[in-house]
């Protein structure tokens, strides 16, 4: 296989037309697109459906694109690197992290590792969705337990557990009445939370008051009293100390692990493997009690 010919075909993939590669990178319209029907041809297959107006990648396209798209960066990069002699991480990295961790945590992390590696660019995007990394361009992103990925491989480099906290004046029910409960969005329509205690497993007849879309807003609005919460003991661990919560068990079944992850391939980007080692150094054990440390820090 030319990969010349593969070079350009990913080249107009990444930027959906031939006219927009060529203008992105000074390449004559004319040798791209005689590049990708040489590939084509030499491939027997149809790699894009040309239309009037749209180019779209066909289902062989596709797959040759997330299969060869991060090959072909980290040859770059690893010859750039042979070429400046050292595996100095440098360049562009774009990271996904989930709304909470990124209010509490991914400024600081990403301020101490652009100050660690200076010729690094780091874009961080906050967002709670699945992302697709190779259509949308991320090197890595960071999720709360999420589903197996044949395509995605990682590391868990934080883990929390779920519990449910009230301000000191909420008292506890004596029997099966409900109490009120500020819930993380409005599709929570739990009756009732499940939890660990002292005095062993029970369950918490709940009625939602108040639904907020921020973790961090329904932890302040346990604060005031408005309810009983269920939150990371990470984010609530200061607040049980200061005796501004009380602690009233540990939801059953919520172990939460944190994990950074990147597409499956041989050669790692120099500029992940360098933050994967950066969490590594920010949180050593990955216990809850270190996020709260560090954050509160």
């Amino acid at each position: 296989m030319d990969l010349l010919a593969l070079a350009d075909f990913n080249l107009v993939a990444r930027h959906g037309g031939f006219g927009r590669a060529a203008r992105a990178t000074g390449r004559p319209k004319a040798t791209l697109s005689r590049r990708v029907a040489e590939l084509e041809g030499s491939l027997d297959l149809r790699l894009f459906e040309r239309g009037a107006r749209v180019l779209k990648l066909t289902q062989e396209g596709r797959a040759l694109y997330e299969r060869t798209g991060a090959l072909l960066t980290e040859i770059d990069e690893t010859a750039a690197a042979i070429a400046s002699g050292g595996g100095i991480p440098r360049g562009r990295l774009r990271i996904s992290a989930p709304l909470l961790f990124a209010q509490t945590a991914m400024g600081k992390v990403a301020a101490e590792f652009a100050l660690r590696y200076p010729e690094v660019r780091v874009e961080v995007t906050t967002e709670d969705r699945a992302v697709d990394m190779v259509e949308e361009g991320y090197d890595l992103v960071i999720r709360v337990n999420p589903d197996p990925d044949d395509s995605l491989v990682g590391r868990a480099f934080l883990r929390d557990r779920l519990v449910v906290v009230a301000s000191p004046g909420l008292g506890r029910p004596v029997d099966d009445r409900a109490v009120p409960a500020v819930v993380r969005g409005m599709g929570d329509r739990t009756a009732a939370w499940h939890v660990t205690g002292p005095t062993g497993t029970s369950s918490i007849a709940i009625e939602p008051v108040l639904s907020l879309t921020s973790l961090i807003m329904v932890r302040d609005a346990a604060r005031v009293g408005a309810g009983v919460a269920r939150l990371p003991i990470s984010l609530v661990s200061h607040d049980l100390a200061a005796g501004r919560l009380v602690h009233w068990g540990d939801i059953d079944g919520s172990d939460i692990a944190l994990w950074a992850l990147y597409p499956s391939r041989r050669l790692l980007s120099t500029r992940v493997a360098a933050f994967l080692d950066h969490l590594k150094d920010v949180f050593p054990t990955g216990a809850p009690d270190e996020l709260a440390a560090y954050v509160k820090g």
